[in-house]
């Protein structure tokens, strides 16, 4: 018999893992909750930036904007371009912030993922704990978080512990999906949130990569 060739390894090859980035309008809520998400997606590249001009929803995408387009350029990101790029931001209530519609077209135009909440990120927060059925100005749902002392939530000083939205995360999701599928003006109803669509994106890669 002649000499075959030489068996080659077998072996599924790992999917390459998407690069995100992600800019938020809080500077101390949502960077809790996105940097408490990220020690969970161990091996994920994501990155969590805290846009300028806090409350400013044109700045923070802009900042995006610009964040993404440099990125192949940066040593800061490794010379390599973002395969998403998204931008959390809050509607506000009773009044929505009037810069809230420029930014979103702005955000369409260069390809900018937006996660909305009406009327405020801590409406998603609540979703982990409760169902929010009524209209909720942005001081009002701050504070209902406050009342689930178990996440350490104030709005004083806007402090939060990840632990208690782990496992939770599912039932908050499909709450965001039933607000969505009961909403008649997308997000300008309140409450509405689309939140779970950039986390659920985020841990389905974590499933994927830990195979």
């Amino acid at each position: 018999m002649g000499r075959g060739k030489p068996l080659k390894r077998s072996g599924a090859k790992r999917p390459e893992l998407r690069r995100v980035l992600i800019y938020c309008e809080g500077e101390c809520t949502e960077r809790h909750y996105l940097t408490g998400l990220r020690s969970e997606l161990s091996g994920l590249p994501v990155q969590v930036e805290v846009g300028p001009e806090h409350g400013v929803p044109t700045a923070l995408v802009r900042a995006a904007v610009k964040h993404k387009e440099r990125a192949p350029r940066s040593r800061q990101d490794r010379f390599t371009a973002y395969d998403e790029v998204w931008c959390v931001m809050d509607v506000e209530a009773p009044r929505p912030h009037p810069d809230l519609g420029p930014a979103l077209t702005v955000a369409r135009r260069n390809g900018i993922k937006v996660a909305l909440s009406n009327p405020c990120f801590e409406l998603w927060l609540l979703l982990h704990f409760r169902e929010v059925r009524g209209y909720n100005t942005s001081d009002a749902a701050q504070r209902l978080l406050e009342q689930h002392e178990a996440c350490g939530y104030r709005r004083d000083r806007k402090h939060l512990d990840f632990a208690p939205f782990r496992s939770a995360h599912p039932m908050a999701a499909a709450r965001a999906r039933a607000l969505r599928a009961a909403a008649g003006r997308g997000h300008a109803e309140n409450p509405w949130t689309d939140v779970d669509l950039l986390v659920d994106g985020l841990l389905d890669q974590a499933r994927t990569a830990r195979g």
